[in-house]
């Protein structure tokens, strides 16, 4: 009989610790990590120097330093071309605009936007149960059927296009006569706007709300601030605070953006659990002269496939999965974003082809090597300028647009470009030669033939109007009705 007893007390004992573990291992579980949530913060027309970690001698930014310190810093991160649509749209895409048929910025009233059959990073991720928001400047159509709410995006604050494209003050100087400009609130018009003063602290207040109503469940969260594109705007708090006058004003409170946006991921647990992502469309808009950004040490800016048009700050951040104030020097593109999220997520890729590759091994330092071989400048309409290839960049002959030395105004209104040439091949060495100084074709033969055999296979599928090639594998714009 006792032994009965001492049978039946142990198993009961068992049975209770079966119990307990079985309840421990559900609650380990179901406090594990979830899906990452996504902050990508884009900014417009600034300049590779207009970051104080990446060397401005007159902008404070402490938040974008501090987030530097925290994480990644890139120093070879590229927009995937020099201008606002089609740089906007490889990011949202992980493909070459020109795939798209997405070339340099569209005009409001556009006959063409991003086709609703690309699949988005907002559309990938809702696969995944993320909630999604777009908040500041969209500028890939502006008909209903294309603006955000139709491309994958749950809530939309924000501009259809740049914050220039309607009828300035004469004394402006503005040759852009397209009308209001107007302020989304999801599909509706809620406003027309003169003074953008505040837009940059609405778009920041409104992301920050976003993020506290959905700290609960995955989110994705587009914040493109459309400063520092001319016409500069500032808010009364930062308004003759910088040593940089109004465009250094401009970009204190994009700092103080990140900050804010920061912050309140902190504040609501999130901080370990988000990827935050910033960095730029493009280069400086360098005809604006004080109005404009810096690109040094970089060679010119916004509208060239040279450095200071398409190489931007880049700095990403996630506590615990990616080393704090680490650099990397690793060639990476915009069109990498989308397969990284995806590998992240767990997410499929869209169906179609895209250029973009994982570029995640790379920002954790499992692998020192670019996800690709070479990557491919194009500008205007689809012309192939130049190619990056590890150290190296090449240039093909072709026109571009500089200041040639000369100095923009202060007061707001451009200057006009030259056309100046690249009459034959030209390469650089990236690594000693940042600011694309000295031309070493001549010494480096075998580079060059490599660099050209990779654009002609590029050719192939993208085209190319400067050789006539016509390409195999792009896909058209969206054709826009009325």
């Amino acid at each position: 009989m006792t032994y009965r007893y001492l049978f039946f007390a142990l198993f009961v004992c068992l049975a209770v610790s079966c119990t307990k573990n079985a309840a421990t291992t559900e609650t380990e579980d179901s406090t594990a990590p979830q899906s990452p949530n996504v902050v990508i913060i884009f900014t417009d027309d600034q300049g590779y120097q207009d970051v104080g970690t990446f060397g401005s001698p007159n902008i404070k930014t402490p938040n974008l330093d501090q987030m530097a310190r925290e994480g990644l810093k890139l120093t070879d991160f590229y927009a995937a071309q020099a201008v606002c649509s089609a740089s906007r749209a490889a990011l949202f895409t992980g493909c070459y605009p020109n795939r798209l048929g997405i070339h340099g910025a569209l005009m409001p009233d556009s006959k063409i936007a991003l086709a609703p059959s690309e699949t988005t990073i907002a559309e990938m991720l809702k696969t995944k149960g993320y909630i999604t928001a777009a908040y500041g400047k969209w500028h890939l159509g502006d008909k209903p059927e294309y603006m955000p709410n139709q491309q994958g995006f749950d809530d939309y604050f924000g501009i259809p296009y740049s914050n220039d494209m309607w009828p300035l003050h004469p004394q402006q100087g503005s040759v852009h006569q397209f009308g209001p400009l107007p302020l989304y609130d999801n599909a509706q018009v809620i406003d027309t706007l003169e003074d953008q003063s505040m837009l940059t602290t609405q778009i920041t207040e409104r992301s920050v709300q976003f993020i506290e109503d959905h700290k609960d469940q995955p989110f994705f969260l587009y914040v493109a601030h459309p400063q520092p594109h001319v016409p500069l705007f500032v808010s009364d708090k930062f308004k003759g605070k910088s040593e940089r006058g109004l465009y250094g004003d401009v970009i204190m409170e994009i700092d103080w953006s990140v900050g804010q946006i920061l912050e309140t991921l902190k504040q609501n647990g999130l901080d370990e659990n988000t990827l935050v992502i910033f960095t730029s469309d493009n280069g400086p808009w360098l005809s604006y002269g004080e109005h404009a950004g810096s690109a040094l040490p970089l060679r010119e800016g916004k509208g060239t496939a040279l450095e200071g048009g398409q190489r931007e700050p880049c700095i990403i951040r996630y506590p615990g999965k990616l080393e704090a104030g680490k650099v990397i020097d690793v060639p990476l593109m915009t069109i990498d974003i989308l397969p990284t999220l995806a590998a992240l997520t767990g997410a499929e890729l869209p169906e179609k082809k895209i250029d973009g590759k994982n570029m995640w091994p790379v920002l954790t330092g499992e692998s020192a090597d670019s996800p690709h071989e070479a990557y491919f400048f194009y500008y205007k309409v689809n012309e192939l300028h130049g190619v990056r290839y590890g150290d190296w960049k090449l240039y093909f002959p072709h026109t571009y647009r500089s200041l040639n030395g000369r100095k923009g105004r202060n007061d707001g209104l451009p200057v006009d470009y030259e056309q100046l040439s690249f009459d034959q091949i030209e390469l650089y060495n990236l690594r000693e030669d940042i600011s694309e100084t000295n031309n070493v074709a001549a010494e480096h033969p075998e580079i060059v033939e490599k660099i050209k055999t990779l654009a002609d296979e590029m050719r192939q599928e993208l085209g190319d109007k400067l050789t006539g090639t016509e390409g195999t594998e792009v896909r058209p714009a969206a054709s826009v009705e009325g």
